[in-house]
């Protein structure tokens, strides 16, 4: 296991009362420490086996972490699981997934030791063409994004410090210098990627080692899973993301900038 491991009247004036205010948390960090943190745990942990990362990060923030996962498999859901059993994983349901994309989500729930908390965005697809016009994503992906998957997240985190996401520096160039704790100045969370170091045949390793879901779509020539009108099978020997926003000058769905 070590070497697998290493490698959210007229109605014109306002009549509503005041919202009530609730007192600071005290036990809450700041954003200040927050980052002192993320920046000692990025030092420290370079390196640390995966386990470690997760088992730093659940002792550190307690309910108050939680994991982030696209459910293209489940590898690192089970893996903070078996050092934070009961632990949130938050799945953004854009409303546009494959249907093998829910059936994992769905499975993950099912037989994991896992919280999972869908979360959609606030306009329904049919909302969202009926206010942006149709096929948003065809014409616009960073605003279909931004609608579907970035503003869903930033709520979903609102009551978290830290979140885990699977990021892998091998996945593509704009990953290349992923760091496996940083502080998210754009969220003000500490964000942890246990597995950054981990290459493919860790990733295939673990999967075979524990049996955790896999989406089957990557056995139909899939060879990275977003949401279906903007994610295409890929070639033998192509980038794995060149299947995502094929037709744009885009790389990233807006979650990890």
């Amino acid at each position: 296991m070590s070497a697998l491991i290493s490698a959210a009247g007229l109605g014109l004036v306002d009549t509503a009362p005041a919202p009530v205010v609730a007192p600071a948390d005290p036990t809450r960090r700041s954003p200040e420490q927050l980052r002192e943190l993320a920046d000692r745990a990025g030092r420290e942990l370079e390196g640390a086996p995966a386990l470690e990362i997760a088992r730093w990060a659940a002792e550190t923030f307690g309910d108050r972490f939680c994991v982030t996962s696209s459910m293209a498999d489940a590898v690192l859901a089970h893996l903070v699981s078996r050092v934070a059993p009961g632990v949130d994983v938050v799945f953004l349901d854009t409303g546009l997934h494959f249907p093998e994309t829910l059936a994992v989500r769905d499975e993950v729930a099912r037989t994991l030791p896992v919280n999972v908390r869908s979360i959609r965005p606030r306009l329904t697809v049919g909302q969202q063409d009926g206010e942006y016009g149709p096929r948003l994503f065809n014409r616009s992906p960073d605003e279909c994004c931004r609608l579907r998957k970035v503003e869903p997240l930033e709520r979903a985190l609102a009551g978290y410090e830290a979140w885990a996401a699977g990021l892998r520096r091998d996945e593509s160039p704009t990953r290349a210098n992923t760091p496996v704790v940083a502080f998210d100045p754009r969220r003000g969370r500490v964000k942890v990627n246990p597995i950054a170091a981990w290459s493919q045949a860790d990733v295939d390793a673990y999967i075979a080692r524990w049996k955790v879901p896999v989406n089957e779509l990557f056995r139909r020539g899939y060879g990275s899973i977003g949401c279906w009108p903007c994610t295409r099978r890929t070639s033998t020997g192509e980038d794995p993301r060149a299947g995502r926003w094929a037709m744009f000058e885009k790389t990233e769905c807006g979650l990890h900038l």
